[in-house]
């Protein structure tokens, strides 16, 4: 059984930065897309930042270009969100998925598998 489990996120003040980890289990994902979403209080899930596993090739969102990076371990099997800079707009629960395939989707409906997600939060 496929699973994916955040951790990583905590409470802390703008400028500062975390990083999250998202650790896959459950199957190879050399043939997979792991993205990171986040959710605000009131607003939809939006893509963030996702990666090939099998290239190392990245996407991002344009709102977290030049502040996130995500990255992945294939021998560990976690993929990593560094954020930086961080701002009270990036408040928000964040989950980590996967999909099948090498198109990275910045929408929600092709991911076949999540994470419960991991909350952080940017006081001012």
């Amino acid at each position: 059984q496929v699973q994916l489990v955040e951790s990583g996120g905590g409470l802390v003040q703008a400028g500062d930065s975390l990083r999250l980890s998202c650790a896959a289990s459950g199957r190879t994902f050399s043939s997979h897309v792991i993205s990171w979403f986040r959710q605000a209080p009131g607003k939809e899930r939006e893509f963030v930042a996702g990666i090939r596993w099998s290239t190392g090739s990245t996407d991002y969102n344009d709102s977290v270009k030049g502040r996130f990076t995500i990255s992945r371990d294939s021998a560990k099997a976690t993929v990593y969100l560094e954020m930086a800079s961080l701002e009270p707009e990036d408040t928000a629960v964040y989950h980590c998925a996967a999909r099948f395939g090498s198109t990275i989707y910045p929408a929600t409906g092709p991911y076949d598998y999540w994470g419960q997600g991991t909350q952080v939060t940017v006081s001012s």
